[in-house]
């Protein structure tokens, strides 16, 4: 059976679409404004949803184009009372899967629908199941995001991928660099060859030398057995370097040599060995910075950053957090074995204000502290850690002055960055106090319509 979303402004026809179609076995939801609809829609996965086209606060086809963009193996089922040649045009153009007129046919027109689109949910799970393969088999399967940022990503890791040039990938924890560099080396015609990953700052200087370029027997105590580098080992694919910022000043001679001669020498011999190896570099820090300050080597920077990617914090693309929070909650709720199949408004909304400063990998374990404490169906509010709800608190309250004017967080502010969050936790807030209604929430915060969109946009609202 399927999953269902009804959206329309007139109550009658949700009531008569929900009744005929529960009767049959579907699961249906039902939202009385577009706004409300969009929320279902980035929280949930719906196999079908049915819209109307002309609604107060957004027509059916702006919710078309946004359902396309975020879920869009979604079939989308419009229908009208008042049927154009304009609308029927814009239907077909943004995807429209069928176009319905309301009337006293509007039941026999739909049941035919929903049944074929039932009797084929079977083959779109198989191709489905097929398109995750193969974008497991790129790389790319666990990379997530629709917003400008993320697709910029994308597109570089395409073109970069089957040059030979080395990369440098900057970003904070958490951001994904190991899965860009993944994405990169399954893309590459290095792909068939081995992918080795190594956390530079895991390791003291002596044993991050025997760990990349191996060792001799009787090199040191406890060398019983000759034994190949990381180097050797990633000969032919490419070695991943994480936290390359944590490498003593000896080790970056040590591997700008390397680099340079494509060659490495086991600890304790006195022979080189050639390697064919794609070195693939990450860190947190600033290393123009650590340069400065003598603890980075400026020739090893040159020789690692030939293409450098940075990756963006989650907070600066909140508008990517429903879709991840749908992948997270797909894949953790199967392998928790937990019946949580959604997530509930509010609970959205606190987890898109949260500044995220542990990024994607604290947005994940999030869903999955949220999944083991959640007794319901869709995860609430109250299944959120305290931090995440107090943040939300405190961003849409009022700032705190003092007798001097405003106070100021001690280590300074981006001032820039926090009128954004202000404003996009303004916008999120009288959406919710307005029940989604656009118009309403533009009057609560005493600015235009057609400023209140715009904002909208620009935030990813």
């Amino acid at each position: 059976m399927a999953h269902l979303l009804v959206v329309d402004d007139e109550r009658s026809i949700c009531e008569l679409l929900e009744i005929s179609f529960r009767k049959e076995g579907h699961k249906v939801d039902v939202a009385s404004s577009g706004e409300t609809a969009k929320r279902h829609i980035a929280s949930r996965l719906f196999d079908i949803v049915i819209s109307d086209i002309c609604m107060p606060d957004m027509d059916g086809v702006e919710l078309l184009r946004y359902c396309k963009e975020v879920s869009p193996e979604t079939v989308f089922i419009l229908i009208t009372g008042v049927p154009t040649i304009d609308t029927a045009i814009d239907a077909v153009n943004f995807g429209a899967d069928r176009y319905v007129i309301k009337g006293d046919r509007l039941l026999d027109e739909l049941k035919p629908a929903i049944r074929t689109v039932t009797e084929s949910l079977a083959l779109k799970q198989e191709a489905g199941f097929l398109r995750r393969e193969l974008r497991r088999v790129t790389g790319l399967d666990n990379m997530i995001g629709t917003s400008p940022k993320m697709r910029e990503i994308f597109e570089l890791i395409v073109n970069v991928a089957p040059q030979p040039s080395r990369v440098l990938i900057t970003g904070e924890s958490g951001t994904g660099k190991e899965l860009v560099a993944r994405a990169i080396h399954e893309n590459s015609a290095r792909s068939k060859a081995p992918f080795i990953t190594i956390n530079c700052g895991a390791f003291p200087e002596t044993l991050l030398e025997s760990e990349l370029f191996g060792y001799v027997k009787g090199a040191f105590t406890g060398a019983n057995e000759n034994r190949r580098g990381l180097f050797q080992a990633a000969h032919g694919g490419t070695l991943f370097m994480d936290e390359i910022g944590n490498m003593s000043v000896t080790m970056q001679v040590k591997l700008y040599r390397v680099l340079q001669e494509g060659k490495v020498r086991p600890v304790g011999s006195t022979e080189e060995i050639d390697v064919d190896v794609r070195v693939i570099a990450a860190t947190n820090k600033d290393l123009e910075k650590e340069i400065a300050e003598g603890r980075f080597r400026e020739d090893l920077f040159y020789r690692l950053s030939v293409i450098p990617i940075h990756l963006p914090p989650l907070r600066e693309r909140l508008e990517d957090i429903p879709l991840l929070v749908r992948e997270f909650l797909g894949r953790l709720a199967k392998a928790m074995g937990k019946s949580v199949d959604g997530i509930e408004p509010e609970a959205m909304r606190l987890l898109e204000v949260y500044d995220w400063p542990g990024n994607v990998r604290e947005l994940e374990n999030t869903i999955e502290r949220a999944l083991a404490l959640e007794t319901g169906h869709r995860i609430s509010a109250a299944s959120l850690p305290d931090r995440i709800r107090t943040h939300a608190q405190q961003t849409i309250a009022a700032p705190s002055h003092n007798g001097n004017g405003t106070i100021l967080p001690e280590g300074g502010m981006n001032l820039e960055e926090h009128i954004q969050q202000l404003e996009r936790a303004y916008l999120l807030a009288a959406l919710e106090r307005s029940a989604g209604v656009r118009t309403q929430a533009a009057g609560i915060l005493g600015m235009s319509y057609r400023s209140f969109r715009h904002y909208a946009k620009k935030y990813g609202v």
